[in-house]
């Protein structure tokens, strides 16, 4: 019998390849989708994306979604007590496994481990340690296709936000940005491949900006912001 997991869903493209190999490998049984949703926007926390856009995902998926909903900037207490709430309730689903689409953040790793081990769940990373370069091509080559819907511009430029991921993206890219955006140079949100029954339909509507103050410890410049570029997607 196959062990039950939770799959940590952010509708980019590392967790749609991260699923696809899950899917394949064929050693776990994914029962549910876990989506971190901002709760006053009602959209993907990072990702921007509508949850009505995550639901057609799930849909097209053929799985369960459960949505937690997180305060604008939750504290590392509201974190934790929301998380461990909702983990509570998949564990009585009788999940023992969580499965992440990370590649080499260490320090991301060992906190979720840490986490999960601390109520008696395992992580599990099935994109772990892969080259990014390779990763990004190879799921363009099983044909999925994904489009950015928010970056840094720590990083890149309004101009990537609203992009299709492609060869020429991936070759546009400045040499300090990583192919998979791992470091959260850019996020996105994948509308079709081999995983889903049917292509998200969408439009694309206005880039938008935003800031978010800089953790004091991390303010070296005079304003103290992340500044991101948001392009919308609006479900057709």
């Amino acid at each position: 019998m196959k062990p039950k997991a939770v799959f940590n869903w952010s509708s980019g493209k590392d967790s749609a390849l991260a699923l696809y190999k899950i899917l394949q490998e064929n050693r776990i049984e994914v029962s549910t989708l876990l989506t971190s949703i901002n709760q006053e926007f009602q959209r993907i926390s990072m990702h921007g994306v509508p949850i009505s856009l995550l639901e057609k995902q799930a849909e097209s998926l053929g799985l369960p979604l459960i949505k937690m909903e997180l305060p604008k900037e939750p504290s590392m207490e509201e974190y934790r007590e929301i998380m461990n709430t909702t983990m509570s309730q998949i564990q009585e689903m009788g999940i023992t496994q969580s499965v992440f689409g990370d590649i080499f953040l260490e320090d991301l790793r060992k906190y979720r481990e840490d986490q999960l081990n601390s109520i008696g769940m395992e992580a599990v990373f099935p994109l772990w340690k892969l080259n990014t370069t390779d990763l990004i091509h190879e799921f363009l080559d099983l044909g999925f296709k994904t489009i950015v819907t928010c970056v840094n511009e720590t990083y890149l430029d309004k101009s990537f936000a609203g992009r299709i991921i492609d060869k020429d993206f991936i070759r546009d890219l400045p040499e300090n940005v990583d192919p998979c955006g791992e470091n959260g140079e850019f996020h996105t949100f994948s509308f079709d491949g081999p995983i889903f029954k049917e292509a998200i339909s969408f439009e694309i509507g206005e880039t938008v900006k935003k800031t978010y103050p800089k953790p004091k410890s991390d303010s070296e410049d005079e304003n103290g912001e992340y500044v991101f570029w948001f392009c919308d997607l609006i479900p057709k």
